[in-house]
């Protein structure tokens, strides 16, 4: 959707219609109504002639379902991880995991040391 190097407030911008996303799913499945998708989009001053709304609606609502995956939206914008990022994840989900399964709050550091390099 966005081409090019965004400069700041584009990413603050992008960044924030992602939790703003978050915040107006009240049943949190992860979708938005087309009025809460434009409500967000004046929300962030990108408001938009009305065909351009629709048009931008039918490519993200390609399932016509009347709702639209954020997730797929700020994917769609930020594009797919990078390996180097999806490590990173995987990383933190692991000591995530970690904090889960001993319930004690901390990590022992052999465990970080498995997954952490601070070089």
């Amino acid at each position: 959707i966005f081409r090019g190097t965004l400069s700041k407030r584009g990413v603050r911008v992008i960044t924030g219609l992602g939790k703003y996303f978050r915040q107006v799913d009240q049943n949190r499945n992860g979708f938005l109504s087309q009025a809460a998708f434009k409500e967000a989009l004046n929300v962030f001053h990108l408001e938009m002639p009305e065909g351009d709304f629709e048009s931008l609606w039918l490519i993200l609502d390609d399932s016509k379902s009347d709702k639209v995956d954020y997730g797929e939206f700020t994917r769609a914008i930020f594009g797919e991880m990078n390996e180097y990022r999806k490590a990173f994840v995987r990383k933190i989900s692991f000591i995530a995991d970690i904090l889960k399964f001993n319930k004690t709050g901390s990590v022992p550091m052999v465990d970080v040391r498995k997954c952490y390099c601070a070089k």
